[in-house]
């Protein structure tokens, strides 16, 4: 997300960073530059001109032409206003009982799987949530969310077949909510191609029943200009409490989560940020900021990788790792572990400086091919690689749908790693032999 706009504004700041005195001119020309580039990752054109008026104003204070690093102070002063321009501070959901909460939106947006998302992630919060289906115009939602909730391990209402009216599904559903053990209830309602009144009228209405303390709206973030009509009809006609960005890790220019955020004055509350049910995230407005600004995003990878893995598992291959034993089995324990964080690509992209790195991308196809050839290694192989001869390799290859240069390349490079690996325990044990040494060389 916001690839686009974010190679475009690192390397606009990055030629003010060279100069060593900034001018008046030095910063219209680069706002002119940074305007261009809202533009074209879709921000709407009232937000990008209210947006360059806010940071051109504070940008041409004395304090920031007479300092020290002009360039650097300008970068904070737009990295405070697109903090704020996002929403300032991570806004929690309000669970006050009874802790109803309302997913609005278009057809195609993702609503049915955002809702099993969130009753995915309210569950790992501790809470207890169940799934109502309110989308009477198309059977196939009632039946996602009912497989979708299968797949969470969370209760789900679903109305009678061929039932039309909203109203009644609506009390009924209240009314079997009361007989479930959940403190957390998430509607899915029904969505349109497009915003017409018969499907606000409708929402009203429901809305009115529920009183549901949070009215969420789910919005496609590749939606581009029509988000700003998308999210201001549905405040003006609900009220909306937040929003919810979806398909994030799908648009290169993220445009709709600058604009969306600022017509309405909600915040973005969620994001989808993959197609998996556990790829759903609070949305942190300081820590976007950051990763668009290349500064990257170290405490959301720090979470993720406290989510993904196991602290006695990591153990145990450190002390395979120092000890030169490591084999096929602790790599692939550990491959796999990195694999729960997400796409190596978006998990690098949290490392500060990578974003600048020009033309980098993980090829998913070569490490799954990676994965692939490991596994298609007998238990014995991959606890003694030594043993791997020609023959061998050769079905390994056919076996993983790889060439043998290919086996050749991953087993030379597993060697030289252990052969490392050992070279540093014996480097460890010669410097705890002789402390004088490591004086010397420390």
């Amino acid at each position: 997300m916001f690839s686009q706009l974010s190679d475009k504004l690192q390397d606009i700041f990055k030629d003010l960073r060279g100069h060593g005195t900034i001018t008046e001119a030095n910063i219209s020309e680069a706002m002119r530059q940074v305007r261009l580039a809202l533009l074209e990752a879709d921000v709407h054109y009232q937000v990008a001109k209210d947006f360059i008026a806010r940071v051109r104003e504070k940008a041409l204070g004395q304090d920031v032409l007479r300092s020290v690093t002009p360039g650097q102070q300008i970068v904070k002063i737009f990295y405070d206003e697109l903090t704020r321009l996002l929403g300032g501070d991570n806004e929690p959901l309000n669970l006050n009982k009874p802790a109803r909460i309302m997913l609005v939106g278009l057809h195609g947006a993702g609503k049915t799987t955002s809702a099993a998302k969130l009753a995915k992630y309210l569950k790992k919060q501790g809470k207890l949530p169940l799934l109502v289906a309110c989308d009477l115009q198309r059977p196939a939602a009632i039946d996602q969310l009912a497989t979708l909730a299968a797949q969470v391990e969370v209760p789900v209402f679903r109305p009678e077949a061929g039932q039309t009216d909203l109203m009644r599904v609506g009390k009924e559903a209240l009314a079997w909510a009361e007989t479930q053990n959940a403190n957390v209830q998430i509607f899915d309602t029904a969505g349109r191609l497009e915003i017409d009144e018969v499907l606000v009228d409708e929402l009203k209405k429901l809305r009115d029943l529920l009183q549901p303390q949070e009215i969420l709206l789910v919005c496609d973030a590749a939606t581009g200009q029509q988000a700003v009509n998308v999210a201001t009809h549905f405040h003006e006609a609900l009220e909306l409490t937040g929003l919810v960005l979806t398909k994030l890790d799908g648009d290169a220019r993220g445009g709709a989560a600058l604009s969306m955020r600022e017509v309405t004055r909600r915040p973005i509350k969620f994001a989808g940020v993959g197609e998996k049910i556990d790829q759903f995230e609070p949305f942190f407005p300081d820590r976007l900021a950051g990763r668009i600004l290349g500064m990257g995003d170290v405490v959301s990878l720090v979470e993720r990788a406290a989510e993904a893995i196991d602290e006695d598992e990591a153990a145990r291959l450190e002390k395979k790792l120092k000890t030169a034993k490591f084999d096929f089995d602790d790599f692939l324990a550990q491959f796999k572990m990195l694999r729960r964080m997400g796409p190596l690509e978006n998990v690098l992209g949290m490392l500060p400086g990578m974003s600048n790195v020009k033309g980098f991308s993980v090829d998913e196809k070569q490490l799954k091919r990676v994965e692939a050839i490991v596994l298609s290694m007998t238990p014995g192989e991959r606890k003694n690689p030594d043993i791997l001869n020609a023959r061998r390799r050769q079905r390994i290859a056919r076996g993983s749908g790889s060439s043998v240069t290919e086996v050749n390349s991953l087993i030379q490079r597993f060697s030289q790693m252990r052969k490392l690996m050992k070279n540093a325990g014996k480097m460890k044990k010669m410097l705890a032999r002789n402390p004088g040494a490591r004086m010397r060389n420390g």
